[in-house]
């Protein structure tokens, strides 16, 4: 109980500051806060950037070591988990061997190499590759579904 109120108070204080830099940033109005972007001053809607930063940091850091603790916590689930990333990368390694890469003009001037013109290639072939496995999973569980009533 004692981290809930620890969690409750952080939260408390992260939504006034945040409450704060929102009331400052209003009452300084659009036409202040555009002149001053302009001369390269962004000090009013920076705080609340800065505090958007650190929620977020805050928020992954939480999420990734709670969900490793219960990963590493049972040697099922993490049996299970190397699996799925075992498959993944089988995936990653298919699309990569499958691409091509061919150096591009960008619109900006600069060209794109063909290493990073294939790893585009592969993220594309990864995504068609995945969405065609869960929409054969899905069909797959549903005949089983229809095929045991």
């Amino acid at each position: 109980m004692k981290i809930q109120n620890i969690i409750k108070s952080i939260s408390a204080v992260i939504g006034l500051l945040a409450a704060l830099f929102l009331i400052r940033i209003i009452l300084a109005g659009d036409e202040d806060i555009k002149m001053a972007a302009s001369m390269g001053e962004y000090g009013k809607v920076s705080a609340l950037v800065e505090l958007a930063r650190i929620v977020l940091l805050l928020s992954v850091a939480i999420t990734l070591i709670f969900s490793l603790r219960g990963l590493f916590s049972d040697i099922k689930k993490l049996k299970k988990a190397g699996i799925s990333i075992g498959f993944f990368l089988i995936v990653i390694m298919i699309s990569f061997f499958l691409s091509e890469g061919v150096e591009t003009p960008m619109k900006d001037g600069e060209f794109l190499s063909a290493t990073g013109s294939k790893w585009v290639e592969t993220g594309i072939r990864t995504f068609y590759l995945l969405t065609t496995i869960a929409l054969g999973l899905m069909i797959y569980s549903g005949l089983i579904k229809i095929l045991k009533k």
